[in-house]
């Protein structure tokens, strides 16, 4: 499969993604009774005004500008990805725009990833599988040329650096997989298939040229059992969520089905349901996805971004394309990559 250069997945993932993120936003923490309550019929949700975005899109960009600049010095591998990603995350995390209620993990590992001469693998968060490392890893997914082993490296050592649970590595692959899929054509209704035989064949593959000796700092005994520990929660959740597509049911709050998404493979899971649930209406997916009773923003920029890797840039609504928070570097980006 290659991709269809006219679609420009790449332009429409990560402004989907940003749109389910300035969506998700203003209902986060928030139950479904009360956002319907605030915001009336979830079907006719409007993007707010201003359209602000969250960290997860901000942490997104910092992801996508490291990625730029370690390919702009040639063949993407672990020693020139780390530096540059470290360097942005550092940036974001100093920055006066991160104040839009982030996640301690990444604020406690980006603190660490500014003490000279720590290794990475130290600043790394071992026990969280926040959500956090994978709502921002979709441009793994998007950047053209690379091999199956560089994508799933990448997504994982992008993960790491902040979130070094397992289930944290094994999400964000999976996440980046499932947008690399959907760019390329791959017909949704297979999707779930494809990402459950994509686990089951990686599950026990620790990416050591990528991780380095991450594994060490946990309880498990070899570096596979730890991986494996991260694949087989990814594949429950698959499993569930493929019982949620056999009786689809668009007027209930997907977290009930596949859970509240503040942990990787929810947010994987339900944020991919909402999308599944409304596969031709893409703004319909993020404004389901923006009416759950979890981490609304997270599940809505993952919906987005599936949306938009599927459907293209011309799918969101260009008043709501043209007037989204950071709208200029998410074209530029989309861009380079569509090209």
């Amino acid at each position: 499969m290659t991709m269809n250069p006219t679609k420009r997945a790449a332009t429409g993932a990560l402004v989907g993604l940003a749109l389910g993120d300035a969506l998700g936003f203003p209902t986060e923490f928030n139950d479904v009774r009360s956002i319907l309550a605030k915001f009336g019929p979830w079907r006719e949700m409007e993007l707010p005004t201003p359209a602000i975005v969250t960290d997860d899109t901000q942490m997104t960009l910092a992801l996508a500008r490291g990625l730029r600049t370690a390919m702009d010095r040639g063949v993407l591998g672990p020693e020139d990805m780390v530096e540059p990603v470290r360097r942005e995350f550092i940036a974001w995390n100093r920055s006066p725009e991160n104040n839009r209620a982030p996640g301690n993990t990444c604020l406690r590992a980006c603190a660490l990833l500014e003490r000279p001469g720590l290794p990475w693998q130290d600043a790394s968060q071992i026990g969280s599988k926040g959500c956090g490392a994978n709502m921002r890893v979709a441009p793994v997914g998007l950047v053209p040329g690379l091999s199956d082993e560089q994508r799933a490296g990448a997504a994982q050592l992008q993960s790491a650096l902040t979130h070094g649970h397992p289930t944290a590595l094994a999400a964000s692959d999976l996440t980046a997989h499932a947008v690399r899929l959907l760019a390329q054509g791959a017909e949704p209704t297979g999707l779930v298939g494809l990402l459950r035989s994509y686990a089951v064949e990686n599950r026990s593959h620790y990416h050591e040229r990528w991780l380095g000796d991450l594994w060490t700092r946990s309880q498990d005994p070899t570096p596979e059992q730890f991986i494996a520990r991260g694949w087989d929660e990814c594949l429950e959740i698959l499993d569930r969520l493929q019982d949620a597509l056999r009786a689809p049911s668009p007027e209930t709050d997907p977290c009930l089905a596949t859970g509240a998404g503040w942990i990787a493979e929810e947010a994987l899971a339900t944020g991919l349901l909402s999308f599944l649930l409304f596969v031709d209406e893409p703004v319909t997916a993020l404004r389901r996805a923006a009416c759950t009773s979890g981490d609304s923003d997270s599940i809505a920029c993952l919906a987005g971004a599936f949306a938009g890797a599927h459907l293209g840039a011309e799918v969101w609504p260009g008043e709501w394309a043209d007037r989204i928070e950071y709208q200029s570097e998410l074209a530029t980006l989309g861009a380079l990559w569509d090209a």
